[in-house]
């Protein structure tokens, strides 16, 4: 099958198409890099499902493909589910990821040192250009360490630990993170959805 990415970042979209054939689904991933004229609508829900989906149904009607969108973050429960659907903007429009990582320390010193329990979550979405979509999630859940650690990874990986690990997010290897991430997950159930929905349609079942 052929699908849009509602991004412009083709290296996230090969990753998605990657995950995708590891779940069964042979898929050829576009990202809107291919199509400029599409401009994506504000991230202005207050769910990260609300967020996914309103990309993949803007970009479906646009273009007249399937697309798939995908909205994540980080939620730590000390802090009441904060920055949730505002990650990418949590210490402001520009800041850098190294500027959001040190907001959310900042704000952990003001709390009690324990629980620092937190999750990364994801909504992966597909539309078609019908109407008809699908919505599939993943977590990971973990802590916040004390400070950041790693190279690797991007956003808030450097200061995450997954359960069971002591190593941050930023210090796994890319397979290693692709096993447990919140993205994974949730395109690989959203790759078991769409090949529930592809042998539907051969059957002639809709």
């Amino acid at each position: 099958m052929r699908v849009v990415l509602a991004s412009q970042n083709r290296a996230k979209a090969a990753e998605i198409a990657s995950v995708l054939a590891e779940a069964g689904l042979r898929a050829e991933v576009l990202s809107l890099a291919e199509f400029p004229q599409v401009v994506l609508p504000p991230e202005t829900a207050d769910t990260f499902e609300e967020n996914s989906l309103a990309k993949a149904r803007h970009v479906a009607s646009a273009i007249d493909m399937p697309s798939i969108a995908d909205d994540s973050g980080l939620e730590v429960d000390a802090l009441h589910g904060r920055p949730g659907v505002m990650s990418a903007r949590y210490a402001g429009e520009g800041a850098s990821d190294a500027d959001r990582n040190t907001k959310l320390l900042a704000e952990l010193r003001r709390v009690a040192p324990e629980p620092r329990s937190a999750r990364f979550r994801c909504a992966a979405a597909y539309a078609e250009p019908d109407g008809f979509t699908l919505l599939a999630e993943g977590t990971c859940e973990g802590r916040i360490a004390e400070s950041p650690r790693g190279e690797g990874g991007f956003g808030y990986d450097p200061i995450f630990v997954p359960e069971g690990e002591n190593r941050t997010m930023a210090e796994l290897t890319p397979a290693e993170k692709d096993a447990i991430s919140h993205r994974g997950k949730a395109f690989r159930r959203l790759a078991e959805m769409l090949r529930e929905r592809l042998g539907r349609v051969d059957a002639g079942l809709g």
